[in-house]
């Protein structure tokens, strides 16, 4: 069976060509950006109380590790070079909430195999990337958090009739990421899989159209992205499984940013900006009324 959104069926075209997809329902620019610049701006107490704030403003840049692909949580416009979405949406919420203005942030792009490194390494100040939290992680970093939640999906061919749900990739050849939760996922949920490992989303995406693998199993929220870009020739298989997959805000191990995010998040819970930037960002794109309760933080 397919998975239905608010009624609607979820689909995606396969394009021929690199970007493998077209550009769907576009975020609405206009309202993105309004609502960055209304974001809440921290007093000099709030940054003092914070070795890991206080440093990002002396400095007056935040070192930003993140993606630019990710068409619901981070996509970069080429045309006015600026990132939007809902993990950039809280990028740029918490740069003006440290620094006063919403671009004071230098990026750096990693994937689901570089997150780790880059925090370890000290390149970057967090990162913000739909980084599940996990007790590997954990153990080399600190997390922020929780500030959405997940589960896995599995995306096949509209033509495929064999895959009805995970319950059917015994045998199948199935993509995930390289890094990501998703061959730990295949390993307790579909432990019959013949499943391949790729670098990033889109080498797994490039596979399954290419007929080299019959399925991509990964974070759901990563294949509503893939959804919201169009109508075509790829579905979901059966509904999203699997446990509950907490998304958090990659920091460098023992820092005391982490009480500092998790004050910055309650306070866009509580004044409603949470909210309002998955309605731009996601809500508007898929179909979805209904706005998601966010996780409980610490």
């Amino acid at each position: 069976m397919t998975y239905t959104l608010k009624g609607a069926l979820i689909a995606v075209a396969f394009a021929t060509s690199a970007p493998l997809f077209a550009q769907g329902t576009p975020i609405n620019a206009e309202a993105f950006d309004a609502l960055i610049a209304r974001g809440p701006v921290a007093d000099a107490a709030t940054i003092a109380s914070s070795t890991w704030a206080t440093k990002i403003k002396q400095t007056g840049t935040l070192r930003l590790g993140a993606t630019q692909t990710s068409n619901l949580f981070s996509l970069l416009n080429e045309k006015d070079s600026k990132q939007r979405g809902f993990d950039a949406g809280l990028s740029q919420l918490l740069t003006r909430y440290i620094l006063g203005d919403a671009t004071k942030y230098q990026f750096t792009q990693i994937n689901s195999s570089t997150r780790e490194q880059v925090l370890v390494n000290g390149q970057v100040d967090m990162v913000v990337a739909t980084y599940s939290i996990t007790p590997a992680r954990a153990e080399r970093i600190s997390f922020a958090g929780p500030y959405y939640t997940s589960q896995a999906g599995v995306l096949i061919k509209s033509t495929t009739k064999t895959i009805q749900s995970h319950e059917d990739l015994g045998g199948k050849r199935t993509a995930t990421q390289a890094g990501s939760t998703g061959p730990a996922i295949l390993a307790q949920f579909a432990p019959k899989a013949v499943v391949q490992e790729f670098q990033t989303h889109q080498e797994a995406l490039d596979a399954l159209r290419q007929g080299r693998v019959e399925a991509y199993v990964t974070d759901y929220t990563l294949l509503l992205n893939v959804l919201s870009l169009g109508t075509g020739d790829a579905q979901l298989a059966g509904a999203p499984f699997g446990a509950q997959d907490l998304y958090g805000i990659g920091l460098p191990k023992g820092s005391d940013g982490v009480a500092f995010v998790n004050a910055f998040l309650k306070r866009i819970v509580a004044d409603g900006t949470w909210a309002r930037l998955w309605t731009v960002s996601i809500g508007q794109r898929t179909g979805s009324t209904r706005v998601p309760t966010p996780p409980a933080l610490p």
